[in-house]
């Protein structure tokens, strides 16, 4: 047998061993927490859902920073909501609870000291406590109007120390709870955008009637039009095609430098623009996000580069193109 077959295991693989089993730790402690949801998660949303105030969120070390990505995922999607550091609520920060207010408070033990005064103050103005932590018996499971239990998981790792499983558990069941309330208030993706109106996700969430183009810019031509003057059109609005509309002003067709090439011949200018047009293109309503329109160009079997902006009866009010989702960022 070669020395090969003894040698030890590369650091490379003896790291993604590792990797693979915190990841599958972690992963088995999840479906138990899906497992272990009753009707205590449907009472906590019952709770936060009727909040008229802010949902106050508050951990101590690991637990705080968690708290601090759950409080963010609320207010992003409809529930507002802001960090309460425990340590500092005990010096002057309890003034930020008001009347109205629902506390989140996170704690794997359940026996956080820094936790006390806060929860102290829910209890003595009647402010609804929603716990998550892995202590049922807990004095902070206990103090709790409703107690949301973790299940018993191992940390991940050979020490079986350091705060894995359990804050991965905090931070899902955040998310959990975040999005059952925007499912509640049907929190939908225009009201996601106004609370994210920067970068490539906010411009894809922008509607199309924001970045197409109107009135006199659109290249239109009625379907008897002589494809001479069809191509002085569409050299003049730039666009690089032309919509032919029918009688009724609806969108019967589009001519595109493909057309145009797939139609070359001597005869080419007497014709008309009905003629030469592709019947039926894709188009888009007003009031869709600039995504779906990104998506309709890129239809990997026909992408396109500009899309007609119709109403319900199929009569052109605008034009985007590729390069309008481009500036905006959308794509």
């Amino acid at each position: 047998m070669s020395s090969a077959a003894h040698a030890e295991p590369s650091l490379a693989t003896a790291d993604l061993d590792v990797a693979r089993d915190v990841l599958r730790t972690e992963a088995a402690g999840l479906v138990a927490l899906a497992g272990s949801l009753d009707g205590r998660f449907a009472q906590a949303i019952d709770l936060l859902a009727g909040c008229s105030g802010r949902i106050v969120v508050s951990g101590m070390g690991k637990s705080g920073h968690i708290a601090r990505k759950i409080a963010a995922t609320m207010a992003s999607t409809g529930s507002p909501a802001l960090f309460v550091h425990p340590g500092e609520a005990s010096h002057g920060d309890l003034g930020m609870i008001l009347a109205g207010d629902v506390v989140l408070a996170l704690s794997n033990s359940g026996e956080t000291r820094e936790l006390a005064d806060l929860v102290a103050h829910t209890r003595r103005f009647a402010l609804p406590l929603v716990a998550i932590t892995g202590g049922q018996g807990s004095a902070l499971a206990q103090a709790a109007d409703v107690a949301l239990i973790l299940p018993s998981a191992p940390e991940a790792g050979p020490i079986g120390l350091a705060p894995t499983t359990s804050t991965t558990m905090q931070l899902a069941l955040g998310d959990a709870i975040a999005v059952a309330l925007l499912t509640r208030r049907g929190f939908g993706a225009a009201d996601f955008r106004q609370f994210h109106p920067g970068g490539k996700l906010g411009a894809q969430l922008r509607r199309v009637r924001e970045l197409m183009h109107q009135g006199e810019a659109l290249p239109l031509a009625d379907s008897d039009t002589a494809m001479q003057q069809a191509l002085l059109l569409m050299t003049q609005k730039r666009f690089g095609c032309l919509g032919v509309i029918d009688g009724q002003g609806r969108l019967c067709g589009i001519v595109t430098d493909g057309d145009l090439r797939r139609h070359m011949g001597a005869d080419l200018l007497t014709r008309r623009a009905c003629d030469i047009m592709t019947a039926l293109p894709r188009t888009i309503g007003p009031d869709q996000l600039a995504a779906e329109a990104l998506r309709l160009m890129n239809d990997p079997e026909r992408p396109i580069t500009t899309l007609f902006v119709v109403d319900d009866a199929r009569r052109p009010i605008g034009i985007l193109h590729i390069h309008d989702l481009l500036r905006a960022g959308a794509a």
